[in-house]
């Protein structure tokens, strides 16, 4: 990753708990939430690219939208955390950040079982 700190888009189903996280650190950070709550899957990678933001999302159909399409991305971190509450995301929000951030650039990034996986992605085309 370059210098700069990673900038986010935060899609809805993530939570207000993540969204306050990332802000509190120093993150630049949107929320599709704040923009348009029913945006589908495609607007938000574009959105996120345009603006040189990583998806951070618990949608899994983003990792067929980003490996299948010619979308472009500026990254995705997935999160597999479906019974989690708001404090287990921000904590492991949080872990993952402390730990990983200067590698995720441009990734897909998935989180599941205590463990992250980092996938560099090719760059590509927006459609």
């Amino acid at each position: 990753m370059t210098s700069s700190r990673l900038k986010f888009l935060v899609d809805v189903g993530v939570g207000t708990g993540v969204e306050e996280l990332l802000l509190a650190r120093g993150y630049d950070t949107k929320t599709v939430r704040s923009i348009d709550p029913r945006m589908d899957d495609l607007g938000i990678v574009r959105l996120a690219h345009s603006e040189d933001r990583m998806v951070l999302t618990m949608d899994k159909d983003f990792g067929e939208l980003v490996y299948h399409s010619a979308a472009s991305h500026a990254g995705v971190l997935l999160l597999r955390l479906d019974d989690a509450n708001g404090e287990e995301k921000r904590l492991v929000v949080e872990e993952i950040l402390a730990a990983h951030q200067e590698r995720m650039k441009n990734c897909f990034c998935v989180y599941q079982k205590g463990k992250l996986r980092i996938r560099p992605c090719p760059p590509r085309w927006v459609v």
